[in-house]
Formats: structure tokens, sequence, C-alpha cells
């Protein structure tokens, strides 16, 4: 039975790995305008300037591309408790770990496809220097000077060898609930968006045409605006950033969206999806047809065949 939505609180933060670190912190930071927040080791703590915890973003230097691990807050240590003895209950047991800046005990685990997922409960409260302190006391962090200034990380889409399985348990152990899905005219799950939240989605399951297991499609930002996102596809231009497809709107979610490679090869998304949100709580789950998907996006444009082939790392 599925659990009651609440026990995760919201998308954490994402480490992703790549083989361009110094081109990698400089595109997340002068590009998109995230604040540098620390370093240990090979790893670079990155956060967005509306997030109230340490980093939002970690980058690891690493021989290719990818994701190593999602994490995801419970709403207390109760919830992190439950989480753990489902994660357990379901044969996804995993570890405690501990040593990440600004989070207490993390709990890591994974999905079906082999996608770390990492819970925790304990979270240090961001205290901007003055250099960085906010005009308005309800902000964590002054709006940055210089690139795009997204606000929040906003999802993960994951790709997978099996949606279904992959969808089936982020419902049923972690509680999160479908909104919309592609169904392929052979009944195969081709697509599934989840939340934790009242957002209209946190996760998205996306087959892999490899067949490959635990690699990424994209990890999104979210902007104040869509102009936000037509200033980001200039500066992309102006700083030799490769721009994948838009800025257009999606069919599915009505996201307004950019799509561009970072230096390590990761595909990030620059996406205004905040007047969106998901208040019923019997939202019925949206499901869309081969045929409909055909059409493309929105607005008529097609989808970009490497939009079904490029995922990281990269396999041959």
């Amino acid at each position: 039975m599925t659990p009651p939505l609440g026990d995760i609180a919201h998308l954490g933060h994402v480490e992703l790995l790549t083989p361009d670190l110094d081109g990698s912190v400089g595109f997340f930071t002068r590009i998109l305008g995230l604040t540098e927040n620390g370093r240990s080791g090979d790893s670079v703590y990155l956060r967005t300037f509306d997030d109230y915890e340490h980093h939002s973003l970690v980058l690891t230097a690493h021989s290719t591309s990818g994701v190593r691990r999602t994490a995801l807050r419970t709403s207390s240590e109760e919830a992190l408790r439950r989480r753990v003895a489902e994660l357990e209950r379901a044969g996804r047991e995993g570890r405690w770990a501990e040593g990440e800046p600004g989070l207490g005990p993390v709990y890591v685990s994974s999905d079906p496809d082999g996608h770390e997922l990492a819970l925790y409960w304990e979270s240090e409260w961001y205290e901007a220097p003055d250099e960085l302190r906010p005009g308005l006391k309800n902000q964590p962090q002054a709006k940055p000077v210089q690139g795009v200034g997204v606000r929040r990380l906003d999802h993960v889409n994951f790709l997978g060898s099996d949606v279904a399985a992959n969808t089936t348990f982020v419902r049923e152990v972690l509680g999160a609930r479908p909104t919309e899905q592609i169904v392929l005219d052979t009944g195969e799950l081709a697509a599934q968006w989840l939340t934790f939240t009242n957002k209209s989605y946190d996760l998205v399951y996306t087959s892999d045409w490899t067949g490959t297991r635990g690699r990424l499609h994209h990890i999104a930002f979210a902007t104040d605006t869509r102009e936000d996102i037509l200033r980001a596809a200039d500066l992309c231009l102006d700083n030799d950033v490769f721009i994948e497809t838009g800025p257009h709107k999606h069919a599915i979610q009505q996201t307004f969206f950019l799509y561009v490679y970072e230096p390590g090869g990761n595909r990030v998304e620059l996406c205004n999806p905040l007047t969106r949100l998901v208040l019923a709580p019997d939202w019925p789950l949206i499901t869309w047809t081969e045929a409909e998907r055909a059409k493309g996006q929105a607005w008529g444009l097609k989808t970009i065949e490497s939009f079904h082939t490029h995922g990281t790392p990269p396999v041959p």
C-alpha cells in the first residue's frame, strides 16, 4: 500500500560527476549564478540563492559524467526511520553515512535501477555572510549579481531500464504520487512524472533506449520568470555552451524550458514551472499516448532526436 504523502519533504540536492570540474563549476556559478559554499577533496558544494540548506548541488571530479547521488530530505526524524524501515522491508537495504557538510546522518540506498538515493532529516540552515546577506529577512541569500540567478533545484529526470519497476518503488516505498505519464501503443510505460509535494513533479523516470541501468537524463533548475530562460539562452550562446533545444514549452507539465549541456557533458534544464501546482488531493493521473507525443511540444516544436539518445554517463 502506498504510504501517505508527506514522509519525504522535498528534493534536497544532487551530486553530479564531471570529467571537467573547473568547467562545470564555472558554468554553474558564472552562467546559472549558483554560489560556491565549500570544497572537500574532489567535490565542490554549490547552492541556489533561495535554498535554505548548505548546498543544492555537489560537483565531483570523475573520469566520466553522470549522477552519483540524489538526496531527499524527510519531514521528521520519525519519517526518516519509517522510510528506512520500508526500504529494508522492500529489499533495498542501504547504509548509514556521515560527514557531508551541513547534514546529519544520511541513509544511502538505491532504486531498482541502481540510482543512488540518500534520505536525511538533520540539516544545517544556511547563514549568509555579510557580502551575501539579503535585503529581506525571509530570503536565505541575496540574489546573485551574475548569471541567470536560478532560484532552486527543481527536479531530476532519471533514465531507467524499467520505468514501471522504478516508479512503483518510488510510489510504494517513498510515498510519491504520479501526476503524468507516457504509455506506448505496446502498453509499455515509457515515462512517469512523480511528486512528493504540491509541485507537479520532483522526480521523473524515462525509458533508457540502451537498456543501461543507473543513467541520468537531466537535472533542472527553476527560474523566477520565462524571461530568465531567454536570458539564459543568450548567456549560453555568448559563452559557447551547447544549446540542445528550446526555449519552448512542454506539453507534458506545461513547463517553459531550455536544455543545455554543461561542460562535463551532463544535460541541464532551465525551467519555469512556478505557476503550476498540484493542489488537488485526488489529482487524476494524466496519460499521454504515443500518437499524442508524436505531435511534439506544446506549440508544435518536434522533440529533438538527441533527447531520446543522450544520457550520462555516455554509452557506446
